[in-house]
């Protein structure tokens, strides 16, 4: 995995960009509906470093979280012994989660947030979305970052107001607080996701929600929007081989060679599908969020 990472910008070629929102790719297959844990939700008696109430998480998103949910999950059922739910399609983006979409969505009206919202009765909605600037999925109208930034940005904007609204009304009386998770560098645009991400946090500020900054864990120190393929391993994946990637040099890697915007070390994959192999960048990802929410809920 030592070769430049532009070569594997280049190799990326559809596969890559269709799924988080490539034009020249079909929608991808969408995932089974989602598992909800049997267990119900409950009042844990208090252990170490584990909050007194076992939250309730729905998880949200594109590819990212396609291939971040699995680990995810782990991380909030062992930390926070909480009761989850994850429904991400890849090649979406935040519109394809509203109601009121119908065919011009890639998300099918059960697994709607706000349907979701109402059937899972979530303590906190965690939504991971990359932006999907290539027009990719029907319900933007044609709308992407190249052909209008603007346009693209404010359109993008009022979806994440429309969609807060609606989990927002979904919870009636049990408001879900929102986790807008901060997307990581990009090296093609890299000033398209500082601005994606200033609108999750305006939104997060607005209603008193929560911003998980899940991107700066896979960027360099002091220099949070420049995209890097490997970064420092830490004391965590040090310990843990399988996720200092090379040990001899102390760095791990966070992509492939052929593919600058997924996290998951396994070739991408036509069926969207759970990262099947260790992957430091998803596992960073994941401890991020699920640090997020444990300190909201450990909170008074």
């Amino acid at each position: 995995m030592g070769r430049p990472w532009m070569v594997g910008v280049l190799l990326a070629g559809a596969v890559l960009l269709g799924a988080c929102g490539d034009p020249a790719s079909g929608p991808e297959t969408a995932p089974p509906a989602p598992a909800v844990p049997e267990t119900p939700a409950t009042t844990q008696q208090r252990a170490p470093g584990v909050p007194v109430r076992a939250p309730t998480v729905l998880y949200l998103g594109d590819s990212l979280a396609m291939e971040n949910q699995k680990v995810l999950g782990e991380e909030l059922r062992r930390d926070l012994r909480a009761r989850y739910t994850s429904a991400p399609y890849s090649g979406t983006t935040l519109c394809d989660y509203l109601e009121g979409t119908g065919m011009r969505s890639l998300v099918p009206d059960p697994d709607k947030a706000a349907a979701l919202v109402r059937s899972v009765r979530p303590d906190f909605v965690v939504l991971q979305f990359w932006g999907n600037a290539w027009d990719y999925t029907p319900c933007m109208d044609g709308i992407s970052y190249d052909a209008s930034r603007d346009r693209y940005l404010e359109r993008y904007a009022a979806d994440a107001r429309r969609l807060a609204e609606q989990i927002d009304a979904a919870g009636r009386d049990r408001r879900p607080r929102i986790v807008w998770v901060l997307q990581g560098p990009d090296p093609m645009t890299p000033d398209r996701v500082r601005r994606v991400n200033a609108v999750y946090e305006d939104r997060a500020k607005a209603a008193g929600d929560l911003v998980a900054d899940a991107g700066g864990a896979v960027s360099p120190a002091g220099a949070r929007y420049t995209w890097t393929q490997y970064l420092p391993c830490t004391a965590y994946e040090r310990a843990h081989p399988d996720y200092c990637t090379q040990p001899a040099g102390d760095r791990t890697a966070l992509h492939r060679d052929d593919d600058y915007l997924h996290f998951c070390l396994a070739p991408t994959t036509s069926t969207p599908r759970p990262c099947p192999v260790r992957s430091p960048g998803i596992l960073r990802i994941a401890r991020e969020i699920t640090r997020v929410i444990g300190e909201a809920v450990r909170s008074p």
